[in-house]
């Protein structure tokens, strides 16, 4: 059976507010999979793993762990699989329930990850800006520009 990694009803208008839409640039998000990919790299960092409760079944639909591996996120996957068991044996790659769990991990990362983002992304209309800014604080958390964000820059 082809796996599918889905998205929480509840994060479904964050994912498809997150997407870049044509020509009009709001988002650094060509495709769901790298919105996915970002917010379970996001929940990992803050070790913050959410079950989805109820999945949504249309817009954004359920995608197709193909996707996630032409992509080159299949070690991401790979990687929190193993963070979350300590277990190597969920790499097995002939084993559906392996594959399944891997999924489901990367699902609860990817949600963690996504309410992490729609704190951070309240009230904004431009994503870009805030992602930005979390990025650098994420990369630097101890320096002094993440910590405060200077708006007097913007006055000269």
């Amino acid at each position: 059976m082809l796996q599918r990694v889905r998205v929480g009803k509840d994060k479904a208008d964050l994912v498809r507010s997150l997407l870049r839409q044509g020509e009009t640039i709001t988002t650094p998000f060509p495709t769901y999979a790298d919105i996915l990919a970002f917010a379970a790299a996001l929940g990992a960092k803050h070790k913050r793993r959410s079950p989805i409760g109820a999945a949504v079944s249309r817009e954004p639909s359920p995608v197709a762990l193909d996707i996630f591996i032409s992509r080159g996120y299949d070690r991401l996957i790979q990687l929190l699989a193993i963070v979350a068991t300590e277990d190597v044996s969920i790499l097995a790659p002939n084993d559906a329930e392996a594959e399944a769990r891997r999924v489901e991990i990367f699902e609860d990362y990817a949600n963690g990850g996504l309410e992490i983002l729609q704190g951070e992304l309240r009230g904004a209309v431009d994503y870009t800006e805030i992602l930005l800014l979390l990025l650098t604080h994420e990369c630097n958390p101890n320096s002094q520009e993440a910590n405060s964000f200077d708006l007097r820059r913007f006055l000269s």
